[in-house]
């Protein structure tokens, strides 16, 4: 009798915990896997003394990153960027890349000014990382010096030659109103710009060089700082030197306050700019100065359709900066567009190798020949021991207030055997 019972006991035990398991709530789902993200880190320049073309090229970045991730992505990977302001300051760049580095763990960086991007080479060739700059310094492109550093553009040295090549070959030698002075001598060159700012100054040599090349007389430089809002003196005193030429290294606003002042004061000599001076702000705040002015384009000019990919740099402007009017936006959207989608390019390619390390991504960088990154910027073409990307150079001109393409010129095929010798500054 005891053992029916305990077996009856036995019964209703297990019946009821059946029970009790299917009336139970099923167990939570295990939390999805995060999903793969890549992070890079940017510096930018967003408040400081090159900040009235910093901000634009800030958004470009921002907006090219936004429209990569809303096509997929790199290989399926989302990017994530960290983007800071470090405002032109050497010390609060180094601290940030190192943050960036240490704390976020970043892949890559795009970074922004010469001296300070020339002083951190060092560490980044140490941490191996990745470095894509909006400083276009010859100093940057020469890879056995720098051999994570990247752009995509011509580097400012390579401009400034072709610059003052077009000048001579288009001007000096063509036009009319200077046939009595073609007669009487050599055409005369000076160069305004921030002596002590490492952008403004990178290119000095390489243009005095080619001037001596082509037969010019050169006259003393004149020191604009980037943040001039009077710069008589200087159109003064290179009055007396008589230029039939000016150089102008600086930023946009410094290069409208000089044009405005050298038309007032009678300088008399015509004007080219190098490409971080030169973009459709000029001619807006330098009126009739600007008139006749050369500068140099490294992509093209926001909105010009007639180029591969601008139309997405449209709508993502339109999409994500609806605030931004379109007439205000400038070319420097479309560099950091240019940049981005570089460093879009090696990540993509070293991920699909399997490879997505800073070595990784440097071996396909360095891999690229005649890459089209679009947006007006000239095939691009790396390798081990040399990042000068293109030789090719398109000059500019403002006429009637508005930009138009004056000459395109490769120097590399102009001047073959001296363009090895040109790496490094």
């Amino acid at each position: 009798m005891e053992k029916r019972r305990a077996f009856l006991f036995v019964g209703v035990l297990l019946v009821a915990l059946t029970l009790a398991a299917c009336a139970a709530p099923a167990a939570a789902p295990a939390p999805a896997a995060p999903k793969a993200e890549i992070v890079i880190g940017s510096l930018n320049d967003l408040t400081g003394p090159t900040s009235d073309v910093g901000k634009d090229y800030a958004l470009g970045i921002q907006e090219a990153v936004r429209w990569v991730n809303e096509q997929g992505g790199v290989n399926g990977k989302q990017i994530r960027l960290i983007l800071s302001d470090y405002g032109y300051k050497v010390p609060e760049y180094l601290t940030t890349y190192k943050r960036y580095r240490d704390l976020d763990k970043v892949i890559a960086v795009l970074g922004w000014g010469t001296g300070e991007s020339a002083a951190i080479q060092p560490t980044v060739t140490a941490d191996k990382m990745p470095f894509v700059t909006a400083s276009y310094s010859a100093e940057l492109a020469d890879a056995s010096k720098t051999p994570y550093n990247y752009y995509a553009a011509g580097d400012y040295s390579t401009n400034a030659r072709a610059a003052i090549t077009v000048w001579y070959e288009e001007i000096w030698m063509k036009d009319p109103r200077l046939e009595a002075d073609r007669k009487a001598g050599k055409p005369r060159f000076v160069a305004f710009y921030a002596k002590a700012t490492p952008y403004a100054s990178a290119p000095i040599k390489a243009i005095k060089e080619q001037a001596a090349l082509l037969g010019f007389e050169v006259g003393p430089d004149q020191d604009v700082p980037l943040t001039a809002i009077d710069t008589k003196s200087q159109v003064l005193a290179a009055k007396e030197f008589k230029p039939h030429l000016v150089w102008h290294g600086d930023t946009t606003n410094a290069v409208a306050t000089a044009l405005k002042d050298a038309k007032a004061l009678g300088l008399g000599a015509d004007h080219i700019v190098n490409n971080w001076g030169f973009d459709e702000n000029l001619a807006k705040l330098a009126g009739d100065a600007a008139e006749g002015v050369i500068g140099i384009g490294v992509t093209a000019f926001f909105g010009d359709t007639s180029v591969k990919g601008m139309d997405n740099v449209i709508a993502s402007a339109a999409k994500h900066n609806p605030n931004v009017p379109k007439e205000s936006r400038l070319i420097r959207t479309v560099q950091g567009w240019a940049n981005t989608l570089l460093l879009v390019e090696g990540l993509r390619r070293a991920d699909k190798a399997g490879k997505l390390t800073g070595e990784g991504i440097k071996a396909e960088l360095d891999a690229l020949k005649d890459f089209d990154v679009g947006l007006g910027v000239p095939p691009l073409t790396f390798g081990p021991t040399d990042h000068r990307g293109t030789s090719t150079v398109r000059l500019y001109q403002i006429k009637g207030g508005k930009i138009g393409l004056l000459k395109a010129v490769d120097m590399r095929a102009k001047y073959p055997d001296l363009w090895p010798k040109w790496i490094g500054y």
